[in-house]
């Protein structure tokens, strides 16, 4: 499992139009879901996506993490995130997870981050064609595996 991570001051997501998640200050997370990922990759991605320490505290260091600001967090399902890019000129996709397989793994995530997450989870919505707006804060952006 892979996230790329920003730090943002707001971020939203839209399908057909219409907002269907939508955040102020916190992350935006692209969710790559790879084969054979389950509950050990879900439960150490809820921990990073929520601990992992990138916000500013008041010396302008990054020692906090989501939790501690109580900044919102939008989880986008993007299987091109695994996409092997070794060679050639065109992605492929053998390295993400079948959507029937994915669908689960990243809902699961979903669930995790709400159980632990006072601040606020939003989401896209799973496969669908979306357009992801964000602004992004620093430029902050991390690549987490878990």
């Amino acid at each position: 499992m892979l996230a790329l991570i920003q730090r943002v001051t707001e971020a939203s997501v839209r399908v057909d139009g219409a907002v269907v998640g939508r955040i102020g200050p916190g992350l935006l997370a692209l969710v790559g879901v790879e084969p054979g990922d389950g509950g050990a990759q879900v439960a150490r991605m809820a921990e990073r996506l929520l601990g992992y320490r990138v916000f500013d505290d008041g010396a302008g260091r990054m020692n906090l993490c989501l939790g501690q600001t109580g900044g919102g967090l939008l989880l986008v399902s993007q299987f091109t995130l695994a996409a092997d890019t070794r060679s050639g000129m065109r992605p492929g996709f053998s390295s993400a997870a079948a959507p029937e397989l994915a669908e689960p793994v990243f809902n699961r995530l979903v669930a995790a981050c709400r159980a632990g997450h006072a601040g606020g989870v939003e989401t896209g919505r799973f496969g669908a064609h979306m357009v992801v707006s964000l602004v992004n804060d620093g430029p902050v952006t991390f690549l987490l595996r878990a």
